[in-house]
């Protein structure tokens, strides 16, 4: 089906279960709520839940890719205009118009006088894949120090059968004989000369007498893959880690896409953090705040670090140890080491001993200041 009449007659709105209105994160959200419901390893068998899939999938291809979805939009609007022919044979394609205004739609259409040479802007030409989205869960620990992994995709990748050219293992795809392999066709209309595309190989170029059956001609095929992948150190929850060339791949000699792994860590029951800072709060007793000493911190790596108290040292106070934080490492900025913040809480006993009691109270009748007076 033509890609203009199946956006008008299918409301992929209506498929992946939102609004018309809907934000980019809701359609992506519901794409992935859908996509875990119906996904073949999920339902065994079931065909109607892998036709359903693949619906559903076709829907975010469109909905998922603003370009497409403004193009996508205009066609619903303007209903079977968008796709049809005018007088003379003369027809258009919203998407010829993405990026540009009317000035590039005529440029594209009128080429010239009638006999002027050049190439036509719809061409066939390189294109670029698209790019595939992971989810990467990480520890608290991983995601400070980095690590290198393999993410484990479905996805769209290169048939292994024919290598990505789409024809049957010991052959190749042919020149299509209509277009000369320009994947457009021009109609001349006095002094100008409209270019359309090539039904004869639906502007491909190139005609696939014999399809590679793993894919059937597309050159493409969708199988489960490894993808080893270098997490930077201190990547942080929510980033987004683009690692280039290992999308989906691209068509006519065009790069492949990108692979986007999506980041969420995990929290730590002790420690958080601060950009590169670490942050830890450690209970000390109230001998050890009022006469100060030295304490013992733990680090995120395993190992402990000493820090001093000052005499008077106040509940809630925040000190600094050196280089212990999150070291990362930049083109730009080199090597930079945060640091490990700790904040001291005096512990309060819960329960006494009489000779604790008796200290305590002896201390209390020796105290001086009034802490709930202005000073």
């Amino acid at each position: 089906m033509d890609a203009q009449r199946e956006w008008f007659e299918k409301d992929y709105y209506a498929i992946l279960d939102v609004a018309a209105d809907a934000s980019q994160k809701d359609i992506t959200k519901a794409y992935r709520k859908l996509a875990r419901q119906l996904h073949p390893d999920q339902n065994p068998g079931d065909a109607k839940s892998e036709d359903r899939f693949k619906e559903v999938s076709a829907a975010y291809d469109v909905l998922g890719d603003e370009d497409k979805r403004k193009q996508y939009d205009e066609v619903r609007r303007m209903g079977p205009m968008a796709g049809g022919g005018g007088p003379g044979g003369f027809s258009f394609n919203v998407g010829d118009m993405q990026g540009g205004d009317i000035s590039d739609l005529l440029g594209q259409m009128f080429r010239g006088q009638r006999g002027g040479g050049g190439r036509s802007r719809s061409s066939v030409g390189p294109r670029r894949g698209s790019d595939v989205t992971a989810q990467l869960n990480l520890e608290f620990a991983d995601a400070a120090t980095g690590l290198t992994t393999t993410l484990y995709l479905t996805s769209d990748t290169r048939c292994s059968t024919c290598s990505g050219s789409g024809s049957k293992p010991g052959t190749q795809p042919m020149v299509c004989g209509i277009c000369g392999g320009r994947g457009v066709v021009d109609d001349n209309q006095g002094m100008f000369s409209f270019s359309t595309p090539c039904r004869g190989c639906q502007g491909n170029g190139s005609v696939i007498l014999d399809p590679c059956a793993t894919c059937r001609g597309t050159g493409v095929e969708r199988r489960p893959r490894e993808v080893k992948a270098r997490i930077p150190a201190g990547v942080s929850d929510g980033q987004t880690i683009r690692l280039a060339g290992r999308g989906t791949p691209g068509h006519h000699g065009g790069p492949a896409g990108d692979l986007l792994v999506e980041i969420s860590v995990a929290p730590h029951a002790r420690f958080g953090r601060s950009g590169r800072n670490l942050t830890i709060t450690v209970p000390v007793t109230f001998p050890e705040a009022a006469l100060g000493g030295e304490i013992d911190v733990p680090t995120l790596d395993g190992s402990t670090v000493t820090l001093r108290l000052r005499p008077g040292t106040q509940s809630g106070s925040r000190h600094r140890v050196k280089g212990k934080g999150i070291t990362t490492t930049s083109k730009r900025e080199g090597t930079i080491s945060g640091d490990l913040i700790v904040t001291v809480e005096v512990a309060v006993p819960t329960t006494l001993t009489d000779e604790q009691r008796a200290a305590i109270e002896q201390l209390a009748a020796a105290a001086t200041a009034e802490p709930r007076t202005p000073s």
